[in-house]
């Protein structure tokens, strides 16, 4: 067995957690140069690299091998026979209306499995404008990115496709893969701040204004309900309408999709990637997203 060396792996830890190398030298009782060597000695055995900048901020390799460093760490401070029971950390994470019904509860059961000593406490926030009602440890937000005010790593690009229910096909259609301007102007086209008409049109060269009237929503899934009520057609992100598509409740338009110029982001205050809990679950939540 090759292990990693222990001294690499608490060099790597302090400096993680103190964003200097000279402070995470004063703590292990080294110089600033062992400590950097045993990094660079750390990153060169993993082929990783573990910080993005000269202030120390994290690489999403860094920030996933960081909660696993943490939890072994944690294990062998653990005396056998004198565990007891850990004290559970409260996570606050502030996750938007659709996401969290579509893509994170499905998911949630196998974290808090693995994971008991992390209680979350869920809180809503507004996609379009980014905003919780309370603080929160980490935050989902929605959008290009970056947001200067935080901390964050791209969770998840998605693609675009119009949509529309059964009925409003028969009734309306056919709509030719929706890929004209004749086809879109036969449409009404539900309308959200959080996905642009124009993402479409301009992969089809189809030489039509972003839509100013229509049904307007706030949220994608309620406008996906919406388009299910034949109110409309919708510009759906396919990973997260997968259940509408799915269930026949919404029937495609198109085979093609566009990738959309939206992301969703995980975001947190300077220092809070220092908590083991808020770690164990950006890399958690990163992973279980790619299955």
């Amino acid at each position: 067995m090759h292990l990693p060396s222990t001294q690499g792996l608490l060099a790597f830890e302090a400096v993680a957690r103190l964003r200097s190398v000279n402070r995470a030298a004063e703590e292990l009782s080294v110089t600033p140069s062992a400590v950097s060597h045993r990094i660079r000695q750390l990153e060169s055995r993993l082929a990783l690299r573990f910080f993005a900048g000269h202030d120390f901020s994290l690489s999403a390799d860094g920030i996933s091998y960081l909660a696993r460093v943490r939890e072994a760490i944690e294990a062998l401070q653990q005396i056998p026979g004198r565990e007891g029971r850990s004290a559970v950390r409260q996570l606050r994470v502030a996750v938007t209306p659709t996401f969290s019904r579509q893509l994170l509860l499905p998911r949630l059961a196998a974290f808090c499995h693995t994971h008991p000593d992390i209680e979350l406490m869920l809180q809503v926030t507004t996609p379009v404008r980014n905003m919780t009602a309370e603080e929160a440890d980490i935050e989902l937000r929605f959008g290009m990115g970056p947001f200067h005010d935080r901390e964050c790593i791209q969770l998840q690009v998605d693609e675009v496709s119009p949509v529309c229910s059964p009925s409003y096909l028969r009734s309306h259609g056919p709509f030719f893969g929706f890929a004209t301007a004749r086809a879109v102007l036969r449409a009404h086209l539900l309308r959200t701040p959080l996905e642009s008409w124009r993402t479409w049109f301009r992969a089809y060269d189809i030489t039509l204004p972003e839509p100013t009237v229509g049904n307007q929503f706030n949220d994608l899934g309620l406008m996906l309900d919406a388009a299910v009520e034949d109110l409309g057609v919708a510009l759906v992100r396919l990973k997260l309408g997968r259940a509408w598509l799915d269930s026949g409740r919404l029937v495609r338009l198109s085979p093609e999709s566009v990738p959309s110029p939206n992301a969703y982001f995980l975001c947190w205050r300077h220092g809070a990637m220092e908590r083991w809990e808020c770690a164990t679950f950006v890399n958690w939540l990163r992973e279980a997203l790619r299955n």
